[in-house]
């Protein structure tokens, strides 16, 4: 009983120091390119930093080309002592994230004016104990508004591989209780001639 009890103790501490050790991990996902007038759409900007214990200063702006426009203009920036800044006030929040990995906007009512190309760029300086480094990255945006949703395809595809699948597992399923019957019948019959 004692050994018992200690393997459960040094498995629950072994968990302990596992769970302990594993970190939140930071994806960079492509933004969504489909806007519906009149819903709210997030876009996406998420620039990841490979070394988390290394301070950095963010910076991000987020400019905007419409559809008949001949340039870019600046309708948002984030600065971490600072704050937000947009153009598009009441129209325009902050959707990322504290440790401004997430560096996302969201545009609250969709028009068909919002469509475009967007670009993210993010200024990171780096600060280590005897210099700075300083990186900036981009990301491109271009954002289709439609009056309503089109089918996503990917949801048409995982819907008929989800039934092929369940029809697939209900005759395999069929299947094995046909045979898995058959074997006990005749493993009966056996027994039966065997005891006369």
């Amino acid at each position: 009983m004692v050994t018992q009890h200690r393997v459960h103790l040094q498995t629950l501490l072994l968990l302990t120091f596992v769970v302990h050790l594993s970190q939140p991990v930071c994806v960079d996902v492509e933004a969504e390119k489909e806007a519906v007038v009149g819903k709210p759409k997030k876009l996406s900007c998420i620039a990841c930093m490979k070394r988390e214990e290394v301070k950095a200063k963010t910076r991000v702006e987020w400019l905007h080309k419409g559809k008949g426009d001949n340039q870019t203009h600046l309708i948002s920036q984030y600065d971490g002592n600072k704050g937000l800044w947009t153009d598009y006030t009441g129209r325009l929040t902050w959707n990322g994230s504290q440790d401004l990995q997430d560096l996302s906007i969201e545009i609250v009512n969709v028009t068909f004016d919002d469509g475009g190309f967007y670009q993210c760029k993010v200024f990171r300086e780096f600060e280590f104990n005897f210099f700075t480094h300083s990186d900036t990255i981009t990301r491109n945006i271009t954002l289709h508004v439609r009056e309503k949703a089109s089918d996503d395809v990917t949801a048409i595809y995982s819907e008929i591989m989800m039934y092929v699948l369940l029809v697939f597992l209900t005759l395999w399923l069929l299947f094995e209780m046909v045979y898995c019957y058959r074997k006990i019948s005749k493993s009966d019959e056996q027994a039966q001639d065997t005891a006369y």
